[in-house]
């Protein structure tokens, strides 16, 4: 079954409502980056509808979303497939991520960093090595997610971060940042950061993005 382990209905909650083919989106999109629905899944409007306790419309408009986003391949005749990337677009992908993050870590480092922000990374740096210690993948990739989240707060670019936001989801989909040398290079950030080193933090942040693509193993389905 391709929602075994998966609670039913569980479309994202909302401060304010939103219409159902956005919750929808969100709901598959959430489903696709996380390998719930692995690349090269059949995508069922019936199944899919029913998972989520809605009618087909909706997953209709979010299905046509996503192919138009490239998340999904819309293949006439045959139905809706979760896409498969090529080589070559992960690593664009990867190289992207790689630019956005190494800017945000000099901004991070060249600001003014009040103290509540570095005893941050240092609580996710910490949690982080432990759910390494522990073998707990969904801990460490939660820490990694809220530690590069935090690093581009600290960056002060809106638009800087909106983009890796996007960019970071698309990567969750190809490894899994669990490795101990990771977390070594998370502490050699804190530092640079501290020391107000803009060109530590570059060099640190582009070694430790540029070298994921082969270095961190890859992701397999939930």
């Amino acid at each position: 079954m391709v929602f075994e382990g998966v609670s039913r209905g569980s479309l994202p909650g909302a401060a304010r409502p939103e219409p159902r083919r956005d919750r929808v989106y969100e709901a598959l999109l959430e489903l696709i980056s996380s390998q719930v629905l692995p690349p090269g899944r059949h995508l069922i409007e019936d199944e899919l509808a029913r998972h989520l306790s809605v009618s087909r419309q909706p997953v209709r408009e979010a299905l046509q979303r996503l192919d138009f986003e490239g998340w999904v391949d819309l293949r006439p005749g045959k139905g809706a497939f979760v896409h498969t990337p090529t080589e070559d677009e992960t690593d664009q992908l990867f190289g992207v991520r790689a630019l956005l993050e190494t800017e945000a870590a000099r901004l991070a480092a060249v600001g003014s960093s009040a103290p509540a922000g570095l005893d941050r990374l240092d609580h996710l740096c910490a949690a982080g090595e432990a759910a390494v210690a522990a073998d707990d993948v969904a801990a460490a990739v939660d820490a990694n997610a809220t530690f590069h989240a935090c690093v581009r707060e600290l960056a002060g670019n809106t638009v800087l971060a909106e983009l890796a936001v996007h960019v970071e989801r698309r990567v969750r989909r190809y490894y899994t940042p669990i490795v101990h040398q990771a977390w070594v290079e998370h502490r050699e950030l804190i530092a640079a950061i501290a020391h107000g080193d803009g060109t530590r933090a570059e060099r640190v942040m582009r070694a430790h993005t540029v070298d994921a693509r082969t270095r961190f193993p890859p992701r397999t389905p939930s």
